[in-house]
């Protein structure tokens, strides 16, 4: 098994480079583990207190949850993903059936904080980009699919996301194998490492048994 820790800020364009490095790959030999989906059950709370939440502090994730199961997948191990819903600001009855699979690719804006996870990754990536291009598809995002105006989009940022960013996801930058300036429209970035990946799918087949 492969594992890829694809990290980057909000906005970033990490939904990108994964979908390009998804497409280049068999569907049955690739499976998604989003980090957005190991944010801390909050059923406890209410809604009031759940929009109070900082889900840009590492303190807002699961991380003994996403570790097991990543743990799981590579001991051939099948798991329940939890699902989330930011709607609601808690995670959702559903789950998604992961199962164990040649490539396994992490993605999240703190995907290489953890130690314990980083030190699982055969390749980590941190995808770059300038903080107005981040500032613009976050606003772009948060507006139709979260239900928050713009004004509450620019609020966050200045208060949340811009000093979480600064002080938590752009220093795991040295962690990074590679970093990919300009995001998800750097296809050159992509394709060298659709290709790389490729390579290790090719040299995984060589190396299994027939």
């Amino acid at each position: 098994m492969y594992i890829i820790g694809i990290a980057g800020g909000t906005g970033s364009g990490k939904t990108t480079v994964v979908k390009k490095i998804m497409e280049a790959l068999p569907a049955h030999k690739v499976a998604l583990i989003p980090q957005d989906s190991y944010y801390n059950d909050t059923s406890h709370l209410t809604m009031e207190e759940r929009r109070k939440i900082n889900f840009d502090h590492p303190d807002a994730f699961d991380w003994k949850l996403l570790i097991r199961q990543v743990e799981q997948l590579r001991q051939g191990i099948a798991i329940e993903q939890p699902t989330y819903s930011f709607l609601v600001s808690n995670r959702q009855v559903e789950t998604v059936h992961i199962e164990p699979c040649e490539f396994i690719i992490i993605e999240g804006i703190m995907a290489l904080w953890n130690k314990e996870l980083r030190d699982i990754m055969d390749l980590k990536i941190y995808v770059d980009a300038p903080s107005d291009e981040r500032l613009i598809r976050v606003i772009q995002r948060d507006t139709v699919e979260r239900g928050r105006t713009t004004q509450m989009v620019v609020d966050r940022y200045l208060d949340v996301l811009k000093p979480m960013h600064d002080e938590f996801i752009e220093p795991t930058k040295r962690f990074a194998d590679l970093i990919m300036p300009g995001g998800g429209t750097n296809v050159k970035a992509i394709t060298l490492i659709r290709n790389y990946i490729l390579h290790q799918v090719q040299l995984t087949s060589q190396h299994s048994p027939q």
